[in-house]
């Protein structure tokens, strides 16, 4: 964990929060088709099961959030685990036809972040995903109508 230094945002800060939300949306995305949505999202937590990831959530974003309808949120215990999750979802998401992943902190470090355009896939170090909270951020609790956007497998 990193020191806070006096002009440093602080641990669920504004400026954070934003940066863990994910990208921000530049244009508009084009609205995939669904079945392309569950195909992906069925490969990423099967990938994220079969590699022993604990503690998967999905958090429907469907008209909440403009970047992705879709957040994945997994543990991994060490930085080999976690960077081999995310070759494994990039390279099984190029299989089946989706070419753009974009791909943050896959160089050993507590959060890998991968962005398909639809689904966002945040895979942390247990102590990182406790520290940023995403499930608290993003879950129902927050939204009166969004009931049932958590699912954990």
């Amino acid at each position: 964990m990193r020191a806070t230094t006096a002009g440093a945002a602080a641990p669920g800060s504004v400026r954070k929060k934003a940066a863990a939300a994910g990208p921000k949306a530049t244009t508009k995305r084009e609205a995939v088709a669904p079945d392309m949505l569950e195909q992906s999202l069925a490969l990423i937590t099967a990938s994220l099961e079969d590699d022993k990831a604990e503690d998967i959530v999905v958090i429907d974003l469907a008209g909440r959030a403009s970047f992705a309808d879709r957040m994945v949120i997994a543990t991994g215990l060490a930085d080999r685990q976690i960077s081999a999750m995310a070759q494994h979802i990039e390279r099984k998401l190029r299989d089946i036809g989706i070419k753009r992943v974009m791909v943050e902190g896959a160089n050993g470090s507590d959060w890998v972040l991968l962005d398909t355009g639809d689904i966002v896939v945040h895979l942390f170090k247990p102590e990182a995903r406790t520290l940023y909270g995403l499930e608290k951020m993003w879950g129902k609790e927050l939204d009166e109508g969004a009931e049932g956007n958590v699912t954990r497998l």
